[in-house]
């Protein structure tokens, strides 16, 4: 395997893994397949399928929405796996259990096994609020002493996010849980940036989770707040009248552009740059933007990346969809753009929160995920509920247009760029810029037929790994079986409960997967 021949930019940081949880996908293909369809994930609630904590009173006000993008599984968790006692997951909050899962399908995605992997790999990252320890823990009093106090603490302080996540993974580069609200997880993308390029980590993990419980549940609308009238978010259109949260969880996995190179990883996107600040006081309130101070970080981001605005294709914007928030992200961003050109309306705009919703701690690694997989594919996807622009957005004097279709994104005098906007109330703002990837290679073999192996820690979870790559074959099937026979031979851990299967390409395999009553077990 071997990437075109690329200059190893010390200042680049590359994407070589990538897994999450999303609302209406379980995964990062399903979630590319759902934004390229143009598909809004958000699920509203008859009165029966509302959680009973829900009183008949707020169920029944005509203000109540109820409506939220879920995980249908958040509650599901191999504690086994992790070697987690039964009590101890029954009370460790959500948040940390999906993070941890995601944690290791994003190394497996890498091609990383922890234990294998001769340097430091580092875990940056942050949660929402714990509503789970709130409405579930201290509310069953009995369970909470059973396990104790101290225990309790343990397995529900935000605090301890990374570091479970290094401790069960046996990682051993910085493990750092951070918290500047809804920026939280891109601002741990570009904290893992910085540990990169200081030489701290060799590999990091960065990324955010947010689960609100109890998840079937909707939101009272007050006018002049964050949250949508009728469960819809419409980024920058002149319907917007807000955002809705939603449950979520995303992890990148980073090298140096240089060491992903040198281990010939496919490569999502590359980071090229990052700018981070915080809005100060000179703003009307705690929870209001800065245009100033978020122009200042797009064009931080710029200068660190030694990019010019004009290179810039696409931007995927915090875009909440309130009617004073987006045309002030649109002004700034508008600033930090004229400090490089004078263009109008080359740039396409769009924010993920038009399909899945807003993910809080979740938001801006989710973007990131977005933007790395148009890189990869090289297509941009549409933003969704956008009709007719703000009237207080003036696009045709911007270098900004919303992008509404599907469509190629056709190669230029530059490389493919683009950047991502994370805001947090409190004034941190973050802003990366991307830039598309080498291309990868695929192996070259000779060899007829190819030995496909499996492992698990025990014969019901390797089923469900079977079914996995039998899943993943038949969905692609021009797939380089050389390259998957190596990875599955040396980029998995080895568990006590294994298979094989010998075949000649992809269909092959899949057709003996669907076919075989049981493939050997060893």
């Amino acid at each position: 395997m071997a990437n075109d021949q690329v200059s190893a930019d010390e200042s680049a940081v590359a994407i070589v893994g990538m897994a999450g949880r999303f609302p209406g996908a379980n995964s990062i293909s399903a979630l590319w397949k759902n934004l390229c369809d143009g598909v809004e994930s958000i699920t509203f609630f008859s009165e029966e399928e509302l959680d009973p904590s829900i009183g008949d009173v707020l169920k029944h006000d005509p203000a109540y929405i109820p409506a939220r993008g879920i995980l249908p599984d958040a509650e599901c968790f191999d504690a086994a796996f992790f070697g987690i006692s039964p009590r101890e997951a029954q009370i460790l909050d959500p948040q940390q259990r999906v993070f941890l899962e995601v944690a290791w399908e994003a190394l497996e995605d890498a091609g990383i096994v922890p234990d294998d992997y001769p340097g430091p790999i580092g875990v940056f990252g942050g949660a929402g609020y714990n509503t789970y320890f709130l409405n579930h823990v201290l509310a069953n009093q009995q369970q909470f002493h059973a396990l104790g106090e101290h225990q309790a603490m343990l397995a529900n302080s935000p605090d301890y996010l990374a570091t479970r996540v290094s401790y069960k993974l046996n990682l051993k580069g910085p493990s750092i849980s951070l918290y500047t609200g809804c920026s939280s997880s891109l601002v741990a993308v570009s904290s893992a940036f910085d540990s990169l390029l200081t030489y701290q980590s060799d590999v990091a993990l960065a990324g955010g989770v947010f689960i609100w419980c109890p998840q079937n549940s909707g939101y009272l609308y007050q006018p002049g707040e964050i949250f949508s009238a009728d469960g819809h978010c419409r980024p920058f259109d002149s319907h917007a009248n807000g955002t809705i949260f939603s449950n979520g969880a995303g992890i990148v996995v980073l090298k140096r552009l240089e060491d992903a190179l040198q281990d010939n990883d496919p490569i999502y996107a590359l980071i090229r740059g990052t700018g981070v600040n915080n809005d100060g006081s000179r703003k009307a309130s705690f929870t209001a933007p800065s245009v100033e101070a978020q122009a200042a970080a797009v064009a931080m981001a710029f200068a660190n990346a030694e990019v010019n605005p004009d290179t810039i294709g696409y931007i995927e914007a915090h875009g909440t969809g309130t009617v004073i928030g987006d045309p002030i992200e649109v002004e700034a961003l508008t600033r930090a753009f004229r400090t490089g050109t004078s263009a109008s309306e080359f740039c396409a705009l769009g924010s993920i929160k038009a399909n899945i919703g807003h993910l809080d701690a979740a938001a801006g690694v989710v973007g990131l995920i977005k933007i790395a997989l148009m890189l990869k594919h090289k297509q941009m996807v549409p933003s969704i509920n956008y009709e007719q622009a703000n009237p207080e957005i003036d696009f045709a004097t911007s270098p900004f247009y919303v992008n509404t279709q599907l469509k190629p994104w056709l190669q230029g005098p530059y490389p493919r760029r683009a950047g991502v906007t994370s805001l947090g109330v409190g004034g941190t703002n973050v802003h990366l810029l991307l830039e598309e990837g080498p291309v990868f290679k695929s192996s070259e073999s000779s060899r007829p037929l190819q030995l496909l192996v499996l492992s698990a820690k025990t014969k019901k979870t390797l089923t469900a790994s079977i079914d996995r790559l039998k899943n993943f074959l038949q969905e692609q099937p021009d797939v380089n079986l050389a390259d998957v026979a190596y990875t599955l031979q040396t980029a998995r851990k080895k568990f006590s409960s294994r298979c094989f299967i010998v075949c000649s390409d992809a269909v092959d395999a899949a057709d003996i997967l669907e076919k075989a009553a049981a493939p050997k077990v060893i």
